[in-house]
């Protein structure tokens, strides 16, 4: 089949062409015509299957016969991160060039102004994150009440993201009367309440089981010990044939490290994640397009929906910790039918969340071995530790502060170290040690006061005891010390 089939405009078609697509992925080719009748899509798909083209050519043809008027945006698409946001937008100017429809971008880290007075202009589609969308709403910019096509993109990484209650009031401010398209790449429980709640009789397509990684994807499991993370990681480039790769940490800091050492070694890489200013975002993601920058260390924020050209490896630093999104990390390969490489770096504490991910997919990942790089077994009970920590998003006890690396066990202790008694607090802070004799005490500098004259007198110590007289002399607020430039004589002006 091809996009001619689909009942698309010959001005879609001729945009269709000029980018290079000469037939539908199997999401487009079953959604499109749907779309075109104005019926509710419910869409399940895994991610790289080109869910965007999906809705946005049918869109296009749709909002062709019409106008927008100021303030009051015709379409609407939410989207959970910026990254998203732009990318769908970029995806309009491609496939809408023959058309003169009106779009603007709404997210956070850009001028409110420019934003507004787009939107004064009357917009066609408007792209928006659940945010960016509700404070102009709050300041009277928008009204949302000629809202003729909803599309909430990406639902579970709403679900992910806390962003559910903004996306419910959200779509209380529209019409009942509209046509919905909800695509997500897994389907929980708390995502089909959504969907039963948002739709009218939609219609259903789900083109790939849920949370099914590509088939063009080889992956591939490397466990470790937490130290060897970083020489396994370096090896693992130089070794591979890499053209350009994501690799993924689990917290925001650990990026910023990571990238830190790699520059440190010589590879060209840079960061990316929800911290960085929204331009800096932006000018590392198009960098990393324009082939600038060929490692991109980046959090989960890149996880969805980026769509980069030709990328040969993904390589995940840290086992991610909810299953899904590890399907959604190794899907920014072998996208467009092309072939990609996917390599997970697993410690004994990640055993919990590697068999999620095995029981999701729904078989094993083959594990392999680094030459000069010890193996290490994976361990059911410390992933549950780990769970723990990493939610709480804390280093933990143990924890070298210099690179986030956990040091080795110390050795176990021997019997008469296990037999020995409590040692009692004091002594512990009078510097006695393993039962040793007691380290001398350094007798700390006695407080001083200095009267008029400049005489310095030495003050008793508050365990000392305090005649009338030296009570008397006491300064309530500066403890046992009276600075020196309070015992000095006032200046008497003179005119």
């Amino acid at each position: 089949m091809s996009f001619a089939d689909l009942g698309l405009s010959p001005e879609v078609l001729q945009a269709v062409a000029d980018a290079g697509y000469t037939a539908p992925t199997p999401i487009q080719e079953q959604a499109i015509p749907h779309v075109l009748t104005g019926r509710d899509v419910l869409g399940c798909a895994q991610t790289g299957t080109g869910k965007t083209a999906g809705f946005t050519l049918p869109m296009i043809d749709i909002l062709a016969a019409g106008r927008a008027r100021a303030r009051m945006p015709r379409s609407l698409i939410l989207e959970p991160t910026r990254e998203l946001a732009a990318q769908v937008s970029n995806a309009f100017e491609t496939y809408g060039k023959h058309h003169k429809l009106s779009m603007a971008l709404l997210i956070g880290g850009e001028s409110f102004a420019d934003q507004e007075r787009k939107l004064d202009r009357g917009v066609d589609v408007l792209i928006a994150t659940p945010g960016r969308l509700l404070d102009l709403f709050e300041r009277g910019k928008i009204l949302l009440s000629d809202v003729k096509i909803l599309v909430i993109d990406e639902a579970d990484r709403m679900l992910d993201m806390g962003f559910i209650p903004d996306v419910e009031r959200i779509v209380g401010l529209l019409p009942r009367i509209r046509q919905t398209l909800f695509f997500s790449a897994t389907m929980p429980p708390e995502i089909r309440r959504l969907a039963d709640a948002f739709l009218m009789n939609p219609k259903e397509i789900s083109v790939a089981p849920p949370a099914s990684p590509a088939t063009t994807v080889a992956q591939h499991l490397i466990t470790v010990h937490p130290a060897d993370k970083r020489d396994a990681l370096r090896r693992l480039i130089r070794n591979e044939d890499v053209k350009n790769a994501i690799i993924f940490c689990n917290r925001k800091r650990d990026v910023d490290i990571l990238n830190r050492s790699l520059l440190k070694y010589g590879f060209n890489a840079a960061a990316l994640h929800g911290d960085m200013p929204q331009s800096k975002r932006t000018e590392t993601l198009e960098r990393f397009k324009d082939g600038e920058v060929r490692l991109l260390v980046a959090s989960d924020v890149a996880a969805r929906g980026l769509d980069i050209q030709g990328m040969s490896h993904v390589f995940n630093f840290d086992v991610p910790i909810h299953a899904e999104d590890y399907v959604h990390r190794i899907g920014r390969t072998g996208r467009a039918g092309r072939e990609g490489r996917a390599f997970t770096l697993a410690t004994p504490e990640d055993g919990r969340f590697v068999s999620a991910i095995t029981k999701l997919i729904g078989k094993d990942i083959p594990t392999i071995t680094l030459e000069g790089i010890g193996a290490a077994e994976l361990s059911e009970e410390a992933g549950e530790g780990e769970h723990r920590r990493r939610e709480r998003g804390g280093r933990g006890r143990g924890r070298d502060r210099r690179d986030g690396r956990r040091p080795p066990p110390h050795e176990p202790r021997d019997a008469k170290q296990e037999q020995r008694p409590h040692q009692p607090q004091q002594e512990r802070r009078d510097g006695q040690r393993h039962g040793g004799a007691p380290a001398p005490l350094r007798e700390p500098p006695r407080p001083v006061t200095m009267d008029p004259e400049g005489k310095v007198t030495p003050l008793p110590r508050r365990d000392e005891r305090w005649d009338d007289h030296e009570d008397d002399r006491r300064v309530v607020g500066f403890g046992d010390h009276l600075p020196a430039f309070l015992a000095r004589p006032p200046r008497i002006a003179r005119g």
